[in-house]
């Protein structure tokens, strides 16, 4: 298995707005978009992808991540102007938390303890904080070879993937040592700054391929990989944004190029 075991899935819709999206999420009836230089992040309703109201975040021009915590009820934004992570409360329109991370924070992701997890992409590191802003862990990955994470999210093993922002691209299992567990290097149809991460609740992973223009998806040995089939006529173009809501078997990709599109895609078994 290395893509969807049933027939390619459709998109139920398309939203088409300005600029490129960096980063989408969603929990519950909510998914939530951020945009290249945008100060607020769009909430639209999941059933019918009407855009319902705005979080004002008050980033800088750079903000490449988004994660959604259901247990505190927050959102949390990467701010990689101002080296920072910034928490929201979903029903607010304000930041209530902010605090300082290591250099160019990318994508985030949330843990099974409710911690925020971030890929600080120039400091080759990747940090783990509680919802408070306290630092729990700290993983250099430089002396292991891995450099430029842009995505990190911890498995059901205690092991973090990490996408590497490269070219050719790089995905690998890290231990909580910072030690590389195991890599996905192809060596044919190479990857191109592999950017956003998914990944199932059997570890398998989703990764933006983002200059070749396709999503990836590779087994949880990280020993296989295919192309995953989206039929979208004119192709998606430098996906950027990705957000996997198994629940709903529901595909989230937002191009941060091209047309600039947000593509629901439901119908994805993986």
């Amino acid at each position: 298995m290395a893509g969807a075991k049933s027939s390619a899935p459709t998109p139920r819709h398309i939203i088409q707005r300005t600029p490129g999206v960096t980063a989408v999420t969603s929990l519950g009836d909510d998914v939530f978009v951020m945009r290249w230089r945008c100060e607020q992040v769009e909430v639209y309703d999941a059933e019918t992808f009407t855009l319902q109201r705005h979080i004002t975040v008050g980033l800088g021009e750079r903000s490449w991540g988004l994660a959604a915590c259901a247990h505190y009820k927050c959102l949390y934004v990467s701010d990689s102007a101002h080296d920072s992570i910034h928490r929201a409360e979903m029903s607010g329109s304000s930041v209530v938390k902010q605090w300082s991370v290591a250099h160019d924070p990318t994508g985030l992701s949330v843990n099974k303890v409710h911690n925020v997890v971030v890929a600080c992409c120039e400091a080759d590191k990747i940090q783990e904080y509680t919802t408070r802003g306290d630092l729990v862990r700290e993983i250099c990955l430089q002396q292991a070879g891995v450099t430029l994470p842009y995505h990190a999210i911890q498995l059901s093993t205690g092991h973090y993937v990490v996408s590497q922002y490269t070219s050719p691209g790089v995905v690998s299992v890290v231990g909580v040592d910072g030690q590389v567990v195991r890599s996905y290097r192809p060596y044919v149809g190479q990857m191109s700054k592999p950017s956003s991460l998914a990944v199932t609740k059997n570890d398998d992973i989703l990764v933006a391929d983002s200059y070749n223009d396709r999503i990836m998806s590779i087994t949880s040995s990280l020993s296989s990989a295919q192309q995953l089939t989206l039929p979208v006529h004119d192709g998606i173009q430098d996906p950027c944004g990705l957000c996997l809501d198994e629940s709903r078997g529901r595909l989230y990709v937002g191009e941060f190029g091209g047309l600039f599109r947000l593509f629901v895609f439901d119908g994805v078994r993986l």
